[in-house]
């Protein structure tokens, strides 16, 4: 194209030029020379005309010629794409994967309640020893404030009978029945109710 561009322009420089002569000769009235010039001039143009539309004809192939070098590059990345994706598609084995899927969620399912066993088993193991152990140093304080021995004082204290009939006979307006507990047992239930109120 750009060859032909160059070859235009020389031969549009040599119209002007003939151009030139024709008017010249003109002036000069040698018209046989005039004829020849007019002749060259219209094959000249002729020329031009067809170096222009070459070069369209070039830029058309051109244009042509990238088209085609674009699509063959998408026509190889497709085929890349597609090789791929055969590979991918060969490996994928659907069957064996949903098995495998199935059993991920079976063992997951095992793994939560083995770990829901374990770890209320150990909720139960560590909580009846801490409140075992709670409930020691609550009666140990108790009867520390009270100064009194379990070992000692366990026999002495009366039955749940007797509480429970000495409470009934109270509450029904009979206060010798609570006259008859023993004055031990009258401290101990003061220094139980000083607790309660603290």
């Amino acid at each position: 194209m750009r060859e032909l561009d160059r070859e235009r322009v020389r031969l549009e420089a040599q119209e002007k030029k003939i151009i030139a002569d024709i008017k010249k000769m003109a002036k000069m009235n040698q018209m046989d020379s005039v004829r020849v010039m007019a002749k060259d001039l219209v094959r000249t143009r002729q020329y031009v005309k067809k170096f222009i539309m070459m070069r369209a004809n070039i830029q058309a192939v051109s244009l042509k010629v990238q088209t085609l070098k674009s699509q063959d590059a998408m026509a190889q990345a497709m085929k890349g794409v597609t090789r791929a994706m055969q590979s991918m598609n060969k490996q994928l084995n659907l069957p064996q994967i949903q098995k495998i899927m199935m059993e991920f969620e079976k063992q997951s399912e095992i793994m939560d309640m083995k770990e829901e066993m374990m770890g209320d088993a150990i909720d139960d193991a560590m909580g009846d020893v801490d409140d075992e152990q709670e409930t020691e140093a609550v009666v140990n304080q108790v009867l520390d404030e009270l100064g009194i021995q379990l070992s000692e004082e366990m026999a002495s204290l009366p039955s749940a009978a007797n509480i429970s009939t000495a409470v009934t006979t109270k509450d029904k307006g009979q206060p010798q029945a609570a006259a008859a507990l023993s004055d031990a047992d009258a401290d101990l239930q003061a220094r139980l109710e000083n607790l309660r109120r603290e």
